[in-house]
């Protein structure tokens, strides 16, 4: 699981000039641990009140723009607070997502104390929707805890929004085998979610492979053959073959700086050099902390770094081969990454069609609960489609033309939550990215934040509209 950097959130507190200060401070500092306890990393200013001069509002400004680049800032509303002084506070911070969180009051023997919090954010809500903020309202209820991880969920989405913006996705070739969807539109892309797609020709790799310094190959292929378990004995060059190919692939990705790759494999990889990608791109996961998934999927590359900086996670992809009753059989004819591997990475060596041999990646995966996500373009707007499903180890199968003895590719059965007629309705690629553990919540909160549209199996909702 990758190391994704903390959050960084700007922290001010709101009570009203005549609220006695030691309420509205303390409350307001107890809030701001409690996220730091989270691992936030906190700019935060202190609680800013309805002063008339509104020197207090223009303090919090200056000290939270000094606290440098926000994922998103945090509103804690610790008493009633006339509109305009919360508003003076977060209108630089406009383009920023805010979360705008209520707090309670407190028990002194026996009677309940309030500086009436959600009279203050109440009066906040429709405002800052009609004005077009993008936030999410979050209150505490009386007598309960406050809503941590709902706060931290949102907060991990503003990161992963904030990480997006300058994501860079390495593209060799494009528009393998033809497909219709794989393929993006720029402008929207960059505009709406951020990351730039940086195509190269496959070319380069071919250039690079020839520059390879031969001992570093002899010595990652040595090592290759004692840290994976092979099934048969492979062909002569065909590990090095796989390790030329993983460090031209490697040098690429470190040169231009790229946080997610996708190439042309069966029309690129596959035709012109003559074997299969999959042993460099299961060595690359190996040795790279990076999210790939093959022939030119862009979207399904972004969907991938949406996994990622939500989650740490890797976000494998795996593609539908059969659907059941109630729910699908999933698996890939390539490589899957050592992250989601249920004990050693296993190759066997392989060829399909008229392709010569390559180390296919025929690994057990882990099972467990796990969420499928697919980003989508359709009529000028960007959907995301969702499911959660149990994953399990697959009946025995195989897929028709491998060279015999065939091999049972990597493979999960997914069993959903929902009717698998309404998901198929629904389904936007062959190509699904895969996360483990329920994470529908805090994709749900990206989507909001990037305004788009979740779709949940068969049923279209606009949860990922901004407030209003």
């Amino acid at each position: 699981m990758g190391e994704i950097r903390k959050i960084r959130a700007g922290f001010v507190g709101f009570g009203e000039v005549n609220t006695p200060r030691e309420f509205i401070d303390k409350r307001c500092a107890d809030a701001s641990r409690l996220l730091e306890k989270q691992g936030m990393e906190l700019v935060v200013t202190a609680p800013v009140s309805d002063d008339p001069a509104g020197e207090q509002a223009a303090r919090a400004v200056r000290e939270l723009k000094a606290g440098g680049d926000l994922d998103l800032v945090i509103v804690c509303v610790a008493g009633w607070i006339p509109s305009w002084a919360v508003i003076s506070v977060i209108e630089p911070f406009k383009h920023k997502p805010i979360l705008l969180w209520g707090l309670t009051g407190w028990r002194e023997g026996d009677r309940f104390v309030t500086t009436a919090d959600q009279a203050g954010t109440t009066a906040l809500r429709k405002p800052m929707a009609d004005m077009g903020y993008t936030f999410k309202y979050v209150v505490t209820y009386r007598g309960q805890k406050p809503k941590v991880d709902e706060i931290v969920s949102y907060a991990r989405a503003a990161r992963a929004a904030a990480l997006l913006k300058t994501a860079r996705i390495g593209m060799g070739g494009y528009r393998d085998m033809r497909l219709y969807g794989t393929m993006y539109d720029g402008i929207s892309l960059k505009t709406q979610i951020g990351p730039e797609i940086e195509h190269f020709e496959l070319l380069e790799l071919a250039q690079m492979i020839g520059k390879v310094d031969p001992r570093e190959v002899s010595r990652l292929a040595k090592d290759v053959r004692k840290r994976w378990t092979f099934v048969k004995e492979p062909k002569a060059g065909t590990v090095e073959k796989s390790v030329e190919l993983y460090l031209a692939i490697s040098g690429k990705i470190k040169e231009r700086g790229y946080q997610g790759f996708s190439f042309n494999d069966v029309d690129g990889i596959k035709k012109l050099l003559g074997f299969a990608p999959a042993g460099a791109m299961t060595l690359l996961h190996d040795e790279m902390d990076l999210s790939t998934v093959p022939e030119n999927d862009s979207l399904g590359a972004v969907t991938q770094l949406m996994i990622r900086y939500l989650t740490g996670q890797v976000g494998a992809y795996l593609e539908f081969y059969e659907f059941l009753e109630n729910g699908a059989l999933m698996g890939v004819p390539d490589y899957v990454p050592s992250e989601i591997v249920d004990g050693k990475i296993t190759v066997m060596p392989n060829a399909f069609g008229n392709f010569g041999e390559g180390l296919l990646n025929v690994s057990k995966l882990k099972t467990g609960q796990v969420t499928l996500a697919r980003l989508g373009y359709a009529a000028g707007a960007y959907c995301l489609h969702l499911a959660l499903a149990e994953a399990r180890t697959p009946a025995k199968w195989e897929e028709a033309g491998w060279a015999p003895p065939a091999p049972q590719l990597p493979s999960l059965e997914l069993i959903f939550d929902t009717p698998v007629e309404d998901f198929i309705q629904e389904v936007m690629s062959q190509h699904y990215i895969l996360s483990y553990g329920d994470n529908r919540a805090v994709l749900k909160n990206l989507c909001a934040i990037l305004n788009i549209r979740v779709i949940h199996s068969g049923s279209s909702i606009h949860e990922g509209a901004r407030v209003a």
